[in-house]
This record gives C-alpha cells, structure tokens and sequence, in this order.
C-alpha cells in the first residue's frame, strides 16, 4: 500500500470513530421494497422516524425500526456525557444496497424450468446531530470573516 493510500484510509478510520452508524446485512428482503421505507425516513429526525416507521404497515419498516434504534444505541456509546435529547437527532444516511440472490428452480410447462431470483439486501444508516451542523456552519462563518478581514487589511497597506 502507498503512502497516500496509507494516509487516507487512517483518516477514513478517524472519521468513522464519531460517526454512529448501524448496518444490516443480508436482509431477506428485495432492496426494491426496502428502499420504499428507506426513503420515508431519509433526512427524517430520530423521534419522527420511529414514529413513521411504527405506524407504515410495509413488512421492512420493523427491520429499519430495529436498525434505527441499534444505530441510536451505538450513537450513545460514542457520546456517553451527552444526552441524547439535547442533541436533535437525525438520519443523515441511509442506503440500501443490494446483496447476494439466492437462485431457484421453477417448474413450467413442457418440461421447462422458470428462474426464480430470490433477492437479499444490505442496509446502512448514519446519525447526526443538528447541533454538529451548526457549529461547523458557525466555524465556516467566522473562518470567512477572518479572511475577509486580513485581505481587506492587506489591501489597506
């Protein structure tokens, strides 16, 4: 492995350390409908999501529901000395991507066989707090300003 490559997998794994995310794998369950609910809850803030996912009468909406209270579970172990109603909650990401496809054998007529594609998926979803949004937008701001400031103060001289 390269230098560069070496380096950017470090920072990969430094950004995954505060990152609260849950995956689920091998779901039994066609990434088609999965992707349904998937995208109820996108961008949906924690409390609206288990709320959503309660009431959806789609069999993949108890598999997410049990994902999205994993992957807030995991968000309290990264963040033991915070609370997690201080910190607005949301669903960042969550993707679904399609697994193996188990193959299976039909019978048709005249001797035949149909293929039947049984398919599986793999979830991903990732936490943030609205509050960590802010501050970085806050950071960029005040960032801006002083640049702004030392340019205007070197044109000045």
């Amino acid at each position: 492995m390269g230098a560069r490559k070496r380096n950017r997998a470090v920072e990969l794994k430094e950004e995954k350390k505060h990152k609260a995310f849950a995956i689920l794998r091998n779901c039994p369950t066609s990434p088609r409908k999965m992707r349904l609910v998937a995208d109820l809850i996108r961008k949906a803030d924690v409390n609206s999501a288990l709320n959503i996912l309660k009431h959806t009468r789609k069999e993949p909406a108890g598999v997410l529901k049990k994902l999205l209270l994993s992957a807030i579970s995991n968000w309290q172990k990264k963040n033991e000395k915070q609370r997690l109603e201080d910190n607005n909650l949301f669903i960042s990401e969550i993707f679904v991507d399609s697994a193996r496809v188990l193959k299976r054998m039909r019978p048709a007529p005249q001797g035949r066989a149909y293929r039947i594609r049984k398919r599986s998926n793999h979830v991903t979803m990732i936490l943030d707090s609205f509050n960590k949004i802010e501050e970085a937008e806050q950071a960029k701001e005040t960032e801006n300003i002083n640049n702004n400031s030392k340019t205007e103060n070197q044109s000045k001289e």
